[in-house]
């Protein structure tokens, strides 16, 4: 009977798994020696390790490095950012938001501070494509877009190997670890969300992605615009509809807040222990490192970074030396435009069917904070931070009506893969600085 109950669902998922397996042999062969070892920059398995010995904060002797890591001293009852010479009291935290390091803890039981975060992200990496996929084959079952099978496995290999989500998934290391991760998260999500036909799952999902990447948080707008207006026609008359039946709406909001609640209020109290705020995962905790001044002087977010992560995003281009002949990246961003040419067509689409708008404005809340953050995602390949609304953005182009046999969409494709292979095969990060890997 298991056998029976296996065969029926890849029957069912044989794309799925397909994608699955072509996406971890091509992401695993790039990784190349990486994918044999932990990263450089393995904070997610500090974490988990520490869990299971029954502690919330770190042993500082056991740190593989001191890129950022949160330090917080206790000073007059107060928390605040460990300066100067260490003391035996200060406290270590890992200073990014802890459900990868969930999702890493049964492996982490098993391997200890030994486990491969590089791996893991390939695999993690792989899943997220297949995801991909069935969110699309999902929406077009539902009638969202007009795709077909073929179709939406090109555009599932366009988020694979046309988009920064390639360079980031063979990387390991805690930054693009959460990025890949919060790809993933993020297509379960969506699919719960279209219509807001399953608000409890979509709440959950949406706190793993939440919890995985922050920015995504506000990525909940796109539920909120599913409850209130799941059906095609005219939004003005649907919300006008609302004040004379509200309570169905209400109701998914409710389910939906109800699923995200359990692990919010984890992370909140988790959050104020460690640093004394519910919404603090510790980036204002950051021990000696560059941006602390920054954050200082004007705080996380603010209107002084915008003119520098606009620039990142959307200005900065490849440098050319020509004596002696070299083509090489600006380690603060690399232009969308080169990165993800399709953005182009996301701009003059030939259809607005009825998830134009919601996908739009959940791309713009989830990018906005981003542009006033105090960091521009340095060191990247790329405008790395634009990875929590690439799901997004190719749903916008699933919808928007393009062919993907148009030659100008052809040529954008094309474009998207050959600079981001480059990506790939080109980026040293801090893996290869610290290990000369």
């Amino acid at each position: 009977m298991p056998l029976n109950i296996l065969r029926v669902w890849l029957s069912a998922y044989r794309v799925e798994v397909a994608l699955f397996l072509v996406a971890f042999v091509v992401l695993a062969s790039f990784s190349s020696q990486r994918f044999l070892r932990q990263s450089a920059a393995p904070h997610f398995i500090y974490q988990s390790q520490a869990w299971l010995e029954g502690r919330l904060d770190l042993d500082p002797k056991l740190l593989p490095n001191l890129e950022d890591w949160a330090c917080v001293r206790l000073v007059d009852g107060e928390k605040v950012r460990c300066e100067g010479r260490l003391q035996t009291t200060d406290r270590w935290y890992v200073s990014f938001p802890p459900f990868p390091s969930v999702v890493m803890l049964p492996f982490v039981a098993l391997h200890g501070y030994q486990f491969n975060d590089t791996s893991f992200g390939v695999i993690v990496g792989a899943l997220a494509v297949a995801l991909f996929y069935s969110l699309l084959r999902f929406l077009a079952k539902e009638g969202e877009t007009a795709r077909n099978r073929n179709e939406n496995i090109a555009l599932a290999l366009i988020l694979a190997f046309g988009t920064l989500f390639f360079y980031c998934a063979i990387r390991g290391e805690v930054w693009f670890s959460a990025e890949v991760m919060g790809v993933a998260f993020t297509c379960l999500y969506a699919r719960n969300a279209v219509r807001a036909h399953r608000p409890v799952l979509a709440g959950v999902f949406f706190s793993m992605a939440t919890l995985t990447r922050t920015p995504l948080l506000f990525t909940g707008l796109f539920f909120v615009l599913e409850a209130l207006c799941p059906e095609p026609g005219s939004r003005l008359e649907q919300l006008k509809s609302l004040g004379r039946n509200w309570k169905p709406a209400a109701r998914k909001v409710g389910l939906f807040a109800l699923g995200a609640a359990p692990l919010g209020l984890l992370a909140a109290a988790y959050n104020f222990y460690r640093f004394g705020s519910l919404g603090e995962f510790g980036h204002r905790f950051f021990y000696n490192n560059r941006v602390n001044a920054d954050i200082d002087r004007t705080g996380l977010f603010h209107w002084d970074y915008l003119p520098r992560n606009l620039e990142a995003a959307f200005l900065k281009l490849p440098r050319i030396s020509l004596e002696p002949l070299k083509l090489s990246y600006d380690p603060h961003g690399l232009t969308l435009l080169l990165t993800l040419p399709l953005l182009v067509f996301l701009l003059v689409p030939r259809t607005r069917p009825r998830l134009h708008w919601p996908l739009w404005l959940t791309v713009a809340v989830c990018a906005l904070p981003g542009l006033f953050y105090q960091n521009t995602g340095y060191m990247q390949f790329g405008f790395r931070f634009s990875l929590d609304y690439t799901p997004y953005l190719l749903l916008l182009f699933a919808i928007g009506g393009w062919s993907l046999r148009n030659r100008a969409v052809l040529a954008a494709v094309a474009l998207g893969v050959l600079v981001n292979f480059w990506g790939a095969v080109a980026f040293r990060g801090y893996t290869e600085l610290v290990r000369n890997w």
